[in-house]
């Protein structure tokens, strides 16, 4: 099946092939995917090459790229909040954590569309142990942010979105969803024990694991609900700051490195 890669800065990823269909993830721009399905109306079906994730995509946000490129790794990540490139001389802002496949940081070429960074990215780099540090830094750069089902970026993020894209800096892979990233890592036993960088899941009434969220220490937690936002939590789960109100039940804690 053809490869591609993301030419716009947020792609939607749709349950259907209909731009009415629920919106369940987005693709970031720089992020590869294999098409591996096509449909009326410019419409494929692909695969996140990142976490594996599948949905259906607009044809028009995506560039057909070879096996090597699809294959390369991300060398370099943006940082700013938004950042300047221009493709095929056309400019375009793309948001905070995108990956870049490049041998350079000014310039590449993806396709037919010549890629030159206006801004300059980052080279992206996974120290051993993890930077704790650039990692509370990334998700504070996300506060504020408002909640979007199935966002993934600065510009509109849900709460497993949030946790996976700075994660993601971190050169820690995670799954797309809340449940799914619950079965990753190792079991923290008690919140007293937590410490920065762990995740905390919530589940609903049923028992359903439906929210999560990174803990910045045994008292404080970061997380995407109706915007991000930085909150108290106890044994029992998150309060708003702002309301005092109970509004997620801790159900377990994780930790990833």
């Amino acid at each position: 099946m053809p490869y591609a890669i993301v030419i716009v800065p947020v792609a939607p990823l749709r349950s259907t092939a209909s731009h009415k269909s629920e919106m369940i993830s987005q693709l970031l721009w720089g992020a590869g995917v294999e098409i591996t399905e096509t449909a009326p109306d410019g419409w494929v079906k692909v695969k996140n090459q990142y976490d594996g994730y599948t949905g259906w995509a607009t044809a028009a946000h995506l560039e057909i790229i070879d096996e090597p490129l699809y294959l390369a790794p991300a060398k370099y990540y943006f940082p700013g909040w938004v950042n300047r490139v221009t493709m095929n001389s056309q400019p375009m802002l793309v948001p905070f954590g995108c990956l870049v496949k490049s041998d350079s940081d000014i310039s590449t070429q993806w396709g037919t569309i010549a890629v030159k960074f206006e801004d300059k990215p980052l080279p992206l780099t996974h120290p051993a142990p993890v930077d704790i540090t650039a990692l509370k830094s990334a998700a504070t750069q996300f506060l504020n942010t408002g909640y979007l089902w199935g966002g993934s970026s600065v510009f509109g993020v849900d709460c497993s979105g949030f946790t996976q894209n700075v994660f993601k800096l971190s050169g820690i892979p995670l799954l797309r969803d809340a449940y799914q990233q619950a079965t990753q890592g190792h079991i923290v036993d008690f919140l007293q024990e937590a410490r920065l960088g762990d995740l905390a899941f919530f589940d609903n009434e049923e028992g359903r694991i439906t929210h999560v969220g990174i803990l910045l220490n045994d008292h404080e937690i970061i997380h995407s609900s109706g915007k991000v936002r930085i909150d108290p939590i106890d044994n029992e789960g998150i309060i708003n700051a702002d309301t005092g109100l109970r509004t997620h039940h801790l159900r377990i804690i994780k930790r990833y490195f």
